[in-house]
Parts: C-alpha cells; sequence; structure tokens
C-alpha cells in the first residue's frame, strides 16, 4: 500500500502478522534493501505482534524523485505512515541505514514511541567509515550499484557468511541488483548520512528504554562504534552477537530475533 508523506510524495508500507495484536513492530531498512530484506525476519513475530514495513523515500516501491532527505525527514515520513494507519507507540526496529532515522524519531517524537531497537548502529563517523563511505560512492559514480555493491559486500557480510552463505551470493546480487536500478536515489540515501553531523550529543535526549545490538566482527561499524552510542543512550543495553558481521537480518536472523523478544517482554 502507499500513503502520502507531508510533501505529497508516495510512500510504500505493508502490514503484516497479527492484526488483532496491541504491540506493533516497525522495521527500518538498510541503505540499499527495501521491505523484501525482512521476510526470513517476520515470521519469528507474525503471530504475536502486528508489523509495518515500509521503504523510505528513494527505496523500493517508494518514490524516488524528490531532492534529498535529511534523517529528520525519514523519521517525518514514518510519522506520516503510523498516522496513516493510526497507530501510536509502537516499537520501532532500525538496521544499520534505518537505525539513524530510529534514533532521529526516538529524539523528535519520543511521546510516539514504546521501545527502540538499533541494530548495526553508529552515531559519529571515524577515518576508516570516511573511507569506506568514499569507496561506496566513487564505486557508484563510475560503475554503477553493481560494481558498488561487489566493494560493499566484504564490508558488510563476515567472512563465516561467505563460507556458509544462507542466499548465494550470486542470487543475492542479482536480486539486490534489480531492486537498485535508480542510481540517483541511492545517491541521495547516501547523502543524508555523508551530511549527518556527530549524533551522539542529541542521543542523550532519548528517553525510550533502547537494546542496541551489533555483530562482533562487523567491519562496517566496528564494536566500538555502537559502544558510543550505548553509552549515549541513558536507558540502554548493548548486546554483541559473536561471529557476525554487519547485515544481521541475513547473518543472524535467530540470534537477532531472540534478543529483540526478549527486550519486547522485559
Amino acid at each position: 500500500m502507499f500513503c502520502k508523506t507531508t510533501d505529497h510524495l508516495n510512500i510504500y508500507f505493508e502490514v503484516q502478522g497479527n492484526e488483532q495484536a496491541k504491540e506493533i513492530l516497525v522495521f527500518l531498512n538498510g541503505l540499499s534493501q527495501s521491505t523484501v530484506s525482512w521476510i526470513l525476519t517476520t515470521p519469528y513475530f507474525k503471530d504475536q505482534y502486528k508489523i509495518v514495513l515500509l521503504d523510505f523515500i528513494f527505496q523500493g516501491k517508494s518514490d524516488k524523485t524528490a531532492e534529498w532527505r535529511t534523517f529528520d525527514q525519514h523519521a517525518q515520513d514514518v510519522i506520516s505512515v503510523l498516522d496513516f494507519l493510526k497507530l501510536d507507540k509502537p516499537l520501532i526496529i532500525g538496521l544499520s541505514y534505518g537505525s539513524l532515522v530510529a534514533q532521529n524519531f526516538a529524539v523528535n517524537y519520543p511521546q510516539r514511541l514504546s521501545k527502540l531497537i538499533l541494530l548495526s548502529t553508529f552515531a559519529h563517523k571515524t577515518p576508516y567509515y570516511d573511507a569506506v563511505e568514499l569507496s561506496w560512492w566513487r564505486a557508484l559514480e563510475f560503475g554503477g550499484y553493481s560494481l558498488m555493491l561487489d566493494i560493499m559486500l566484504p564490508t558488510i557480510l563476515s567472512e563465516g557468511y561467505f563460507k556458509n552463505p544462507l542466499i548465494p551470493l550470486d542470487l543475492m546480487k542479482q536480486t539486490r541488483q534489480d531492486a537498485n536500478e535508480d542510481k540517483q536515489a541511492l545517491f541521495k540515501l547516501m547523502r543524508a548520512t555523508k551530511e549527518r553531523p556527530d549524533y551522539r550529543p542529541e542521543l542523550k535526549k532519548i528517553s525510550s528504554p533502547t537494546l542496541v545490538v551489533q555483530g562482533e566482527k562487523d567491519l562496517l561499524l566496528p564494536v566500538h562504534m555502537a559502544q558510543e552510542v550505548a553509552k549515549a543512550i541513558p536507558q540502554s543495553t548493548l548486546k554483541i552477537i559473536p561471529n557476525v558481521g554487519h547485515t544481521l537480518n541475513l547473518e543472524a536472523i535467530p540470534q537477532m530475533c531472540a534478543l529483540i523478544k526478549d527486550f519486547i517482554k522485559s
């Protein structure tokens, strides 16, 4: 389904799971992901919770023609979906890029949130991160998403995944390429991260109970970056999943879902 953002763009969303459930889980995608990226996660929650998935503007089936968006604007778009569905106080679960949207949502709309879960997250950039970001930007500029994905994969998946992939790498590449043919849309998404200042001071404003989950072998965002996030948020807990990398909704689905369920019930 689609609804309108405050600036009249079409944003795509799906409602799944138990329609009668009182508790609502909203999952927010990583950079070049879409609602499809949660297909192996949602079965763990569909019986007990109402689930909302959405594509940010520039992702998946949502509009891609606007100017670039800040994370505050992305967070406002999440509000537009919740308002359209007449939903209040969900638990927001954001992965990587989506975790930054979730951070801004928690800061800007504390009254609209029950709990917060940040997966593979960060709030500041390091020289190493800047170098990785630049390599992705240059790859997208000169070789399109196909080259960008070849460069991305060794930083967002662990060595263990390459040895024993849940989804064959060729199939994963083809699926992701088909969903990211518009490289200008990706540039607009990436610009939000490129322009984002150090957000650690803002995290102190988050009042919701927060779970931070990071992969032990996340090369893109090493554990120390997640530790900074957890340290800045007053009511936060940090959990490290051993021997996995950045893309937790592909590499560590059972472990990730178990941590989420425990946190919901706590």
